[in-house]
């Protein structure tokens, strides 16, 4: 994540006006897939925790916020070309990706990922893993010598497991547990926790610096005031990791 410069931070703060000048709408993009970060609930409206979190960094900034979903493949993409103004989806934060966006900080501290299998014994190193394209959990998978497979969602990477064509699959700890906890036995927690990325932020097209350091006093005020804890905790238990 680049540092973002106090006196940036202090020039946002003062300039609200010229700011919703020019964003009277902030688009807030997220894919709308990933329980409990994000999910569309029974009316079809963007819920989970990132929803939450969202709308009280708009609040906090004073801005006029609304949601957008978009598929993950594509989803730096189409903020770089204006379909939406952020990516609030469940993003760790990355070199890689910081040399095409911005992140504010983190929103969610940076924890482990995890294998899930249907087997205890599940061959992590030389069998087919799956991960979901485009995350950093295919990066690591691609890198261990198992033979990986991707899927556009999460669902299907644990469908996949399910049906036999892959012998596990890595993704972000907090994603699989409720589904582990679901399956009666089906799916099981296997091999070790692989730590990956420096947290969840949120994205933003380089150009909106200024947008940037206003959603990004926004978090650090909600780490402050223990707002951002208790949302953690609703959302992922009493057990994740807190700030």
């Amino acid at each position: 994540m680049k540092s973002i410069l106090l006196g940036t931070v202090a020039l946002a703060l003062t300039s609200v006006a010229a700011f919703a000048g020019s964003h009277s709408v902030v688009r807030m993009g997220t894919e709308g897939a990933y329980p409990p970060y994000n999910f569309l609930n029974d009316d079809g409206e963007v819920d989970g925790f990132e929803r939450e979190v969202g709308d009280e960094m708009c609040a906090r900034a004073e801005l006029t916020c609304e949601w957008v979903t978009n598929e993950w493949d594509s989803i730096i993409p189409n903020l770089v070309s204006g379909n939406y103004d952020t990516i609030i989806a469940g993003m760790s934060i990355t070199d890689e990706r910081d040399e095409v966006i911005d992140f504010t900080q983190d929103y969610f501290p940076p924890t482990a990922s995890a294998y899930v299998a249907a087997s205890a014994d599940a061959d992590l190193m030389g069998g087919v893993v799956a991960a979901q394209s485009a995350t950093i959990q295919a990066g690591y998978v691609a890198s261990t010598g198992a033979a990986l497979i991707e899927f556009a969602t999460p669902e299907e990477t644990i469908a996949a497991v399910r049906a036999g064509e892959a012998d596990a699959v890595l993704a972000d700890r907090d994603y699989l547990a409720p589904l582990v906890d679901a399956s009666g036995g089906e799916l099981v927690f296997v091999g070790d926790p692989v730590p990956l990325g420096g947290g969840v932020g949120m994205g933003l097209r380089e150009s909106d610096g200024e947008m940037l350091a206003k959603f990004d006093a926004a978090i650090t005020s909600m780490k402050e005031d223990g707002t951002l804890n208790a949302l953690l905790i609703k959302w992922f238990g009493e057990d994740t990791q807190t700030y």
